[in-house]
């Protein structure tokens, strides 16, 4: 059963450089963004986030992830064709980060590429408002800006 909810999830590696941070294009709508999809049979957000990167980019569940204060709705409309209670209009997206030792992701099937790219080449190729504010937080908190 999907729970009404969603999670956005952006994995990031320290380089030599400073951080990096994961974006993914969508196989069917061709955009970019961060890994995302919806909470199901009773998951809290964070283990949906873990189950999400775990699926989309087989990012172990024991990553450290950091739920991040960015937060959005998003209208039932745009979210699918899911069966959702009379009450409900608009979702919630919760926000988290990924701490990964390695950039090698393996691709999921809603994605047909990802790019590991440093915080402003991530931000201008990242569609959603919601993934650009989650980026700018995480990357804030990262940098301690």
């Amino acid at each position: 059963m999907r729970e009404p909810y969603q999670v956005i999830v952006i994995p990031y590696t320290k380089t030599g450089k400073g951080y990096h941070y994961a974006v993914f294009r969508r196989r069917d709508l061709r955009f970019w963004q961060a890994i995302s999809g919806g909470g199901e049979n009773k998951e809290t957000p964070v283990q949906a986030a873990k189950r999400e990167a775990f699926e989309e980019a087989k990012i172990g569940k024991s990553s450290r992830f950091l739920q991040l204060d960015s937060m959005t709705t998003i209208p039932i409309a745009d979210v699918g064709t899911y069966k959702w209670k009379a009450d409900v209009f608009v979702l919630p997206e919760y926000s988290f980060g990924v701490e990964v030792s390695t950039k090698d992701l393996t691709i999921g099937k809603e994605h047909s590429r990802f790019l590991w790219l440093p915080y402003e080449q991530a931000r201008k190729r990242m569609k959603y408002d919601s993934n650009k504010s989650a980026l700018w937080e995480l990357h804030c908190r990262l940098t301690r800006r």
